[in-house]
């Protein structure tokens, strides 16, 4: 019950899988994890055509390569990546073998009297060495979002996608607001994003000459490469997470992280630093000279948007002296056009240059067809490092609600690290787009 194969190429999925399966490649070949599939939104169950079909996607994985003009597609567009990572993508080394790697099951909810189906959640492990699986994580999710949206929640249609995000981009544009398109992982569907990227391309060319410049590109590679944009990204929290779970020095986790990234990479190609793995606050403490230096900006991922603004201005401006306008802050959580708005004011207020990583806003953005007034809820799912080489692999946040892992593991950490809980009024996980 598979039907069409929606996961054509590797390059579907964000820029940052790449970068992060180079620096393993070159750094830890050997290190063996185990991934953990979380539904976060766990109100929303699944029946079993989503399921089947689902199964049926998975398996169709083990025939995706990376082809050649894939591979010279990335070594233009993303020169930067080590050669001996280009040298290993030409094999046969890089093919996904979800037969042995995915550990998929469900959980029967019993049947809802109200769908007048069986209703089950999926549980999904993905295990291999972390070069060999790293590259599951997107699809994975895009498959299982699309599933959702394809045989559960069906009250939705396509009408009007690509001028909603056409005039998404025109506000922003309006706005002089650099952007990025982010939506692969909770995306409603391949042809959904696809709308997107048309509807945004399409306001590009309205004043192509300046809106050129504020829309920076898309994180999914392969729509990047389809419509003549930038890949766009950086970094996870996954290589923080793995960096941790390897050398269990979390108290220099992050600094490490840093170290084998701009080696890998070159000081130039650095990019923009993701904070909040093990909280901001203990990530500032490393985020100093030389590495401030290498590091054009930051990505806000988690915890109050404006409090993140003056922290990490005053860190910039204040602590290293650095002149204003001189570093980025990049917002990537759970954004839509009037936060965008609102966080570039306070962004410019606290002297940082600003751009936005749009994500489920721009690709499933819909409403319920028989009552228009009603948004169709998105999933909020996520796949993260549960283990590396044995050892728990943990996340602890600028935000309660995203907190990932061993709880024991998390406890102790954070009382290594002197970590500060935090939660605040945006950051109720389980309905993150309503």
């Amino acid at each position: 019950m598979s039907g069409k194969q929606v996961i054509k190429s590797l390059l579907d999925t964000d820029m940052y899988k790449l970068t992060m399966h180079a620096a393993v490649v070159v750094n830890f070949p050997d290190a063996k994890v185990t991934y953990k599939y979380t539904n976060r939104s766990q109100q929303l169950t699944f029946n079993q055509r989503a399921i089947d079909w689902l199964q049926g996607q998975i398996s169709l994985l083990d025939n995706l390569v990376f082809t050649s003009d894939e591979i010279e597609y990335l070594q233009k567009e993303i020169p930067y990546l080590p050669q001996q990572y280009f040298d290993y993508i030409k094999t046969d080394a890089v093919k996904l073998n979800p037969t042995e790697q995915v550990d998929f099951t469900v959980e029967p909810l019993g049947f809802n009297e109200e769908f007048n189906e069986e209703r089950f959640n999926i549980h999904i492990l993905v295990r291999g060495l972390w070069k060999d699986t790293i590259l599951y994580e997107i699809p994975l999710l895009a498959l299982i979002s699309e599933a959702y949206f394809k045989f559960v929640d069906t009250d939705w249609v396509y009408d009007d996608q690509l001028e909603q995000a056409q005039e998404k981009a025109r506000k922003l544009f309006a706005n002089d607001l650099r952007f990025s398109e982010f939506g692969t992982r909770r995306r409603r569907s391949y042809h959904t994003q696809d709308l997107v990227m048309k509807g945004i391309m399409e306001a590009v060319k309205e004043n192509p000459e300046k809106n050129s410049k504020l829309f920076l590109g898309s994180s999914n590679v392969l729509f990047a490469k389809q419509y003549g944009v930038k890949p766009i990204g950086t970094v996870a929290h996954e290589w923080f997470m793995g960096i941790a779970s390897i050398t269990q020095d979390y108290s220099h986790a992050n600094k490490k992280a840093m170290d084998y990234w701009i080696e890998t990479f070159g000081p130039e190609h650095a990019g923009l630093a993701l904070t909040d793995t093990f909280g901001t606050d203990d990530f500032l403490k490393s985020f100093k000279p030389p590495y401030s230096d290498c590091y054009v900006g930051v990505r806000q991922d988690s915890g109050d948007p404006a409090k993140y603004a003056e922290k990490i201005a005053h860190h910039y401006h204040d602590i290293l002296g650095l002149p204003k306008f001189s570093k980025w802050i990049c917002f990537s959580d759970s954004l839509n056009i009037p936060k965008a708005i609102e966080y570039a004011k306070v962004a410019h207020d606290n002297g940082m240059l600003v751009s936005f990583g749009i994500g489920t806003n721009f690709t499933n953005d819909f409403k319920i067809k028989s009552n228009p007034t009603v948004k169709s809820e998105p999933l909020n799912i996520v796949i993260k490092l549960l283990d590396v080489n044995g050892n728990p692999a943990i996340k602890i946040s600028d935000n309660l609600g995203k907190n990932m892992g061993d709880p024991a593991t998390v406890e102790r950490v954070k009382k290594e690290l002197g970590y500060v809980e935090h939660s605040w009024s945006g950051g109720d996980e389980a309905h993150r787009w309503t």
